[in-house]
């Protein structure tokens, strides 16, 4: 199990599970949301993460037009889990770094880094792409039986 908090401690939640998959994301759209360089997101069952506290959502675009819920502490404005929309509300993203462990959910992926800022170095160690990719050809056999039981595809 995996647990974390905001930054001022009122919101805390726990992921039941290891991730499916976490993303490094290095969108203009998480730069700004995030006013950091990058996000890293844990991708996790929905019905998996407990979260406790004061929370408030707010809904910002995204790509695919569908948004992207956050839920952010309604006490310090910290985002501890968001959604897209696009998945129907079945997955949750974890912030890692809001995790109290957070080395224990390293990134399995580099996304939309064609966006990445100059100065940010990648590791060889973790697949790259410069927009997004095929989970298929990328995802460990457990992480998309885990999709599939959310989506059936």
């Amino acid at each position: 199990m995996h647990q974390g908090k905001c930054g001022c401690g009122a919101v805390t939640y726990r992921m039941k599970s290891d991730p499916i998959f976490v993303h490094c994301c290095h969108c203009k759209d998480c730069q700004i949301q995030t006013g950091s360089a990058f996000v890293l997101n844990a991708i996790v069952e929905a019905d998996r993460v407990e979260i406790e506290g004061p929370v408030t959502q707010v809904t910002v675009p995204t790509p695919s037009g569908k948004g992207q819920l956050i839920h952010r502490c309604a006490d310090c404005g910290v985002a501890v889990v968001s959604e897209y929309l696009v998945r129907l509300g079945k997955l949750r993203y974890v912030r890692v770094g809001t995790l109290d462990r957070p080395e224990k959910c390293p990134p399995d992926v580099h996304i939309f880094t064609k966006r990445k800022l100059p100065w940010v170095t990648l590791s060889d160690e973790v697949p790259v792409f410069e927009a997004f990719y095929s989970f298929k050809d990328i995802w460990p056999e457990e992480s998309l039986a885990r999709w599939d039981a959310l989506f059936g595809n």
